[in-house]
């Protein structure tokens, strides 16, 4: 008689890279949390040329709109095959109990054979997420699927 015992079953898996992004001011966490993430996807010192988007979000708070900044630009790597290598965060103000992000995203045409390709990142998460201000400046954690 056959063994009722299962012969598999699935278990879940975390595929995440998690980093830490300072900055003095708010709108440098920000910058600096997008120059992380465009580290985990390709080495940005090989990345010039001034190909730039300018951004513009509305999120009802600050997370959000770390997590929808940093959405936006991988949306724009995706579909608009550009590697940003330099971000400028002109503004980050609250407005009627919203928050809004002005910046502009330089880089350049990706083009694998000239810009080898590290790591995938499928999404930015709101796991684990931190934004706080501390006695040096700004801090934020993100963890993305990769």
């Amino acid at each position: 008689m056959p063994s009722q015992r299962k012969k598999y079953e699935y278990l879940e898996h975390t595929a995440d890279i998690k980093f830490l992004a300072y900055g003095d001011t708010l709108e440098e966490v920000f910058e600096n949390a997008a120059l992380a993430m465009f580290n985990v996807i390709i080495d940005t010192s090989k990345v010039s040329g001034e190909t730039a988007r300018e951004i513009s979000l509305t999120s009802p708070d600050l997370e959000s709109l770390l997590v929808d900044w940093l959405s936006e630009l991988l949306y724009l790597f995706e579909v608009d095959e550009v590697i940003f290598w330099k971000f400028q965060v002109e503004e980050i103000k609250e407005e009627e109990g919203e928050y809004s992000i002005k910046a502009l995203a330089s880089g350049e045409q990706y083009y694998p054979e000239s810009h080898p390709f590290e790591t995938e990142i499928k999404a930015v998460t709101y796991n684990q997420l931190e934004l706080e201000k501390t006695t040096e400046g700004w801090k934020a954690q993100v963890v993305v699927d990769i």
